[in-house]
């Protein structure tokens, strides 16, 4: 099965892995490089939730310091 992700700028694919693998590390699921066929649904969308939350967190400081 392909996945429809996609980065749109390629350049910063190496920084979202980065980011992804941050966001399982404060999750505590053990996420691997490649293929994580291994994980539960739950486990993935914690992954994903907290990469989301991080991203709102982020822009919304972004807004504060505008002001």
């Amino acid at each position: 099965m392909r996945s429809n992700n996609r980065i749109v700028v390629p350049e910063a694919k190496d920084a979202m892995n980065k980011f992804k693998m941050e966001a399982a590390n404060e999750v505590g699921v053990d996420l691997k490089q490649g293929y994580n066929g291994h994980l539960t649904s739950r486990e993935a969308g914690s992954v994903g939730g907290q990469m989301v939350k991080k991203m709102i967190e982020s822009y919304e400081n972004k807004l504060k310091s505008e002001q």
